[in-house]
């Protein structure tokens, strides 16, 4: 297995990576797919994965139809895999565009396109390339939007992204200048995507405040995220116990014995019920936080589709 650049973007600790988040190795009739935009970090992911794994990576590049460019960048992705005998497909979001919230409808968009197409191909693991610098980032930008414990948690190294794909970040370890060296090693000539530099977004910020303030270690914030990652998965499991021994189903009404709880796990009891009575279900942080106040208080309030009392027990019911 040849080996590319430093020990964290070598093509045999990606392998070793890649097993630790499936538990166990990649099987030889099983493929991942890679997600390529043609910027350094998802070239560099390209590399790795096909150095370890070979003919099995398929790389998705998405087309968001949002710049002139993005067909000649999707068209420069192919190529770079045709020279090197990888499978390489483009994937288009169609349709009207939001005009508020775009950058994240177009992260949604981008990772509902690659799921759908994963799930139509028999491909159960989609990487991408988010890397150590991200999490760094993602910390600072939610920490100044008062984030609870979940989201300071950072991206996870998986998660499920629904229709039987799971999503994979095996370079969580890996710096974006270590990326960008592979890159630069392999000859390529990377994307630049504009919209990492505009000031209209808070990753902007983020990254210029991280590189002008040396005692903001990115690496110690990696882990500060890890931390609180390790937290979170201790405070929903305690969560999971006490739904267990607090909570009683009547039908389509769910009663909540909340009382002496802590407030996170009380909290996250609630936000179990909601999802309970609602699947589809999405609050906001606030609103739980608001309709728990109420029940706290012994009110009746109302938050995606269900009503909840407070009292000795909380009561909650499905509207509708």
């Amino acid at each position: 297995m040849r080996r590319l650049s430093t020990p964290a973007t070598d093509a045999a600790h990606f392998d070793a990576e890649l097993t630790r988040l499936l538990g166990h190795p990649l099987a030889t009739d099983e493929r991942l797919a890679v997600a390529v935009s043609g910027g350094p970090d998802s070239l560099a992911l390209l590399l790795l994965a096909h150095a370890a794994l070979g003919a099995r990576v398929v790389a998705l590049t998405v087309d968001h139809g949002l710049r002139p460019e993005a067909a000649a960048e999707a068209a420069m992705v192919g190529s770079v895999c045709a020279a090197r005998g990888i499978d390489h497909v483009t994937l288009r979001w169609e349709g009207a565009k939001p005009a508020a919230n775009l950058q994240a409808a177009a992260r949604d968009a981008r990772y509902a396109l690659m799921r759908d197409w994963c799930a139509a191909n028999e491909v159960n693991w989609l990487a991408t390339a988010h890397h150590r610098d991200d999490v760094a980032e993602t910390l600072l930008m939610r920490l100044a939007r008062g984030a609870g414990l979940a989201g300071l948690s950072g991206p996870r190294s998986s998660r499920d992204l629904g229709r039987g794909v799971t999503l994979l970040r095996p370079l969580l370890g890996a710096t974006h200048a270590q990326l960008v060296a592979l890159v630069a090693d392999a000859g390529l000539q990377a994307v630049d995507d504009p919209a990492n530099s505009s000031p209209r977004f808070d990753r902007t910020a983020a990254r210029a405040t991280l590189a002008a303030t040396p005692w903001l270690d990115p690496a110690r914030l990696t882990a500060s995220a890890q931390h609180l990652a390790q937290a979170e998965a201790a405070l929903d499991w305690a969560a999971g116990l006490a739904w267990e021994s607090r909570v009683e189903a009547e039908g389509e009404v769910l009663w909540l014995d909340v009382g002496g709880l802590p407030d996170e796990i009380t909290r996250r009891v609630l936000l179990r019920g909601l999802r309970t009575l609602n699947p589809d279900a999405t609050p906001r942080g606030p609103d739980v936080e608001r309709l728990n106040a109420a029940c706290a208080a012994g009110r009746t309030a109302t938050l995606a589709g269900v009503q909840a009392r407070g009292g000795p027990r909380w009561r909650l019911r499905r509207l509708g």
